[in-house]
């Protein structure tokens, strides 16, 4: 194995004088790379072909939520969470944190538990989107939300639909999951409550879970 070079010993002032021009040409170097950046308008970098550029404005995009399909249109920065609340009045998502911490706004998108707090609308064009609004049957709970009433896994209840989403996923993944996947799979939502054992008796209770 060949060993690392050794930098050759300089005196102190030497090499406090290499650092000050090292810290120098650092400064320039980024200087110019934000100049550089900003004179890339949106229009220059469609035409050089590096993005495709949306807006500003309002767009029409399309989202299939629950086997339905919803039309509107939306800021580009509008994120799925206030695009299925304040669009589509679907308030089972609930916007806590809004950093992507908590799980409050937890949705299943492809299969996959997601923050849509974290998530642009826009981008989850042409995904299937669950919402905790779709489990139920009319009357008929899901299993996960008939296990947590049975195991009394909720207590003030506003994270409630995020974690019944998640476990929802969870299950759909691991029909039998261990303790250990529970925690693991469910460790992305906080109950301020401190409900976690009945969550996580729930979660391994749930029984007639299928994948959707």
């Amino acid at each position: 194995m060949a060993s690392r070079s050794r930098r050759p010993a300089h005196p102190p002032e030497a090499a406090a004088e290499n650092l000050s021009v090292s810290r120098r040409a650092f400064l320039k170097t980024v200087g110019i790379g934000s100049v550089a950046t900003a004179v890339v308008t949106p229009a220059v970098a469609q035409a050089q072909g590096a993005v495709k550029v949306v807006g500003p404005g309002e767009v029409p995009i399309s989202l299939t939520i629950n086997g339905k399909r919803y039309d509107l249109k939306v800021d580009p920065r509008v994120t799925l969470l206030d695009a299925l609340r304040n669009r589509l009045d679907l308030t089972g998502v609930k916007r806590v944190c809004d950093r992507g911490s908590c799980g409050a706004c937890t949705v299943i998108v492809e299969g996959r538990a997601v923050y849509s707090c974290s998530m642009l609308a826009i981008e989850a064009q042409g995904k299937p989107i669950r919402t905790v609004e779709g489990f139920s049957t009319g009357a008929a709970l899901h299993p996960v939300q008939q296990a947590f009433c049975d195991r009394d896994a909720l207590m003030c209840g506003f994270c409630t639909p995020g974690f019944v989403t998640a476990t929802v996923a969870l299950l759909e993944q691991h029909p039998s999951p261990t303790p250990e996947q529970a925690r693991a799979l469910l460790d992305g939502n906080i109950c301020r409550c401190g409900t976690y054992v009945r969550v996580l008796e729930a979660a391994m209770n749930a029984k007639g879970v299928r994948r959707a």
